[in-house]
């Protein structure tokens, strides 16, 4: 099933993309909660949380490395950010496709909501 994010993988819409190689592109938040929204996605195709596999683990490995990094290139390792991973309707996931979201640049609130 082809997403929208999909879409940004294969360059048919624009996105303002951080950082990118053969298994991750990481892009702003195009509805940014903080002042420092980006996502970090598998450019392999995985709906949910629920669907990952053994053998998904290494690239969920690699998205939060790729987190880690541009978390420090954009300012806010030090001060703190949050990375979240959200799964099905009663968790708040709006796309198919599985993705981290790291927010920073503010103090965050908790619970988150």
């Amino acid at each position: 099933m082809s997403t929208i994010f999909t879409k940004i993988i294969n360059k048919e819409i624009p996105a303002e993309i951080l950082f990118e190689n053969e298994n991750v592109l990481a892009f702003r938040d195009i509805n940014p909660q903080a002042p420092i929204h980006f996502l970090v996605i598998p450019k392999k195709e995985i709906s949910t949380l629920n669907d990952l596999e053994e053998t998904d683990k290494d690239i969920v490995g690699e998205l939060f490395i790729v987190a880690k990094n541009l978390a420090k290139e954009e300012g806010i390792a030090d001060s703190g950010y949050r990375t979240v991973f959200n799964c099905n309707e009663d968790g708040a996931q709006t796309v198919y496709h599985i993705h981290l979201h790291v927010l920073g640049g503010r103090q965050l609130n908790w619970p988150p909501g």
